[in-house]
Order: structure tokens, then C-alpha cells, then sequence
């Protein structure tokens, strides 16, 4: 097989973590199917969660759970509405990196909260966002607004 066909089939295998990802694999082989992890959290029980957010402008984050012995046990796109639940008043930034990933925008506003933004898959334009108090913690358990990287028919504005 050429260079270039084993590349594509690679940037496939990356775009559709769920078929090429399963239990029982070894950290090797999911970093082989998916590239470098881009997050890696600690998790109870000697678990590891690795993070493989395709943004800032993409709209999925894989989460890969390993065992003490480096072998897959879980693994979840957590970029989605149902997900975005788990998300709760006075959670801290490193509890919402290990649910989310990173965001893909982050913001700081007057009050020196800051809010993080995260792009995921819908129809509708929206991205999820929460806010943290200066002290850290988050303030609600998030929200939705609208993109503004859409694109909108410049024609179309009042």
C-alpha cells in the first residue's frame, strides 16, 4: 500500500474513532488510531482518561478511559446535549476539563469571570458554555447560545 493511501486511511480512522476504538485495547493502539492524546486526566480508581479534542473549531472531544494496566475500558464523544448535564453549580475547571475536554473558546469578562465555550454537533448553531466565578467554580450548570463563527447572509442583517 502507497504512502499517501496509508495516510488517508489514517485521517479516516481519526475522524471515525468508533470503529477503529474498542475495549480491551492498549494505549498504543488507541494513540495508533487516534494520534496524541490531547489531554490526559486522572480519574478514581487508577483510572486514566485521555482527551482527543479535535477543536478549537471542531465539534467532538473523544474521551478514552484506561485501566491501571494501560487497556481501554470506556471510551465516549462527550460533545453532546446529554453529556452536557453532568455539568453543575460549584464544579471546579479541572472537573470540567475531565467531563469535556477543552473548550474551544475561553472568555473573561469585567467581574473576572470567565466563561468557556464548547462547539459540539447540532443543527441549530449553538455552542455550550459555563462561567466560573473568580473563585474558580462554576456558577450554573451551563447554558447555549448561539456560535458566532456561524456564517449569516451578511444581507440578511437589519
Amino acid at each position: 500500500m502507497g504512502l499517501a493511501a496509508c495516510l488517508w486511511l489514517a485521517a479516516c480512522a481519526s475522524l471515525e474513532p468508533a470503529r477503529t476504538l474498542a475495549v480491551g485495547q492498549t494505549e498504543a493502539q488507541v494513540r495508533q488510531a487516534m494520534g496524541a492524546p490531547t489531554g490526559r486526566h486522572a480519574l478514581p480508581g487508577a483510572i486514566t482518561r485521555l482527551e482527543f479534542a479535535r477543536g478549537p473549531a471542531g465539534r467532538t472531544t473523544w474521551m478514552v478511559d484506561l485501566d491501571a494496566s494501560g487497556r481501554v475500558t470506556a471510551f465516549e464523544q462527550v460533545l453532546h446535549e446529554a453529556s452536557f448535564l453532568r455539568a453543575t453549580a460549584g464544579m471546579s475547571t479541572d472537573e470540567l476539563l475531565r467531563l469535556f475536554g477543552r473548550p474551544a473558546h475561553r472568555a473573561i469578562d469585567h467581574g473576572r469571570r470567565e466563561t468557556w465555550y464548547w462547539r459540539y454537533p447540532t443543527n441549530d448553531c449553538l455552542w455550550f458554555n459555563v462561567t466560573f466565578s473568580p473563585e474558580g467554580r462554576t456558577l450554573a450548570g451551563g447554558g447555549y447560545m448561539t456560535d458566532p463563527s456561524c456564517d449569516f447572509n451578511d444581507s440578511a442583517r437589519p
